[in-house]
């Protein structure tokens, strides 16, 4: 497949991007290097290779739940820096 200015332009418009000349001729030889090594790929031959479903063939050792003893409220705050009996206090990070 070719990369052209063309497909560079209607995607970028479908994505909301704007490109100067220079970025648009960099972005056509960038993708054209992607599509060229997909185009390798398909000259492996994968003839006899399953397709994988999970990178490993680990299996994951879940334990049963268990009840148990839960904390009560007010242990809950025992070690809060800061709390006001409902919930605990924690600095502001987002500034809006």
């Amino acid at each position: 497949m070719k990369i052209t200015k063309e497909i560079v332009e209607k995607t970028a418009h479908l994505a909301r991007l704007e490109f100067d000349d220079v970025e648009r001729d960099k972005m056509i030889h960038e993708l054209q290097q992607m599509v060229d090594w997909m185009d390798q790929l398909y000259e492996v031959d994968t003839e006899g290779v399953e397709p994988l479903t999970n990178m490993s063939y680990e299996i994951n050792v879940l334990r049963k739940d268990k009840k148990g003893s839960h904390l009560l409220h007010q242990e809950t705050f025992k070690n809060a820096p800061e709390h006001n009996g409902e919930l605990f206090k924690v600095p502001k990070v987002i500034n809006k």
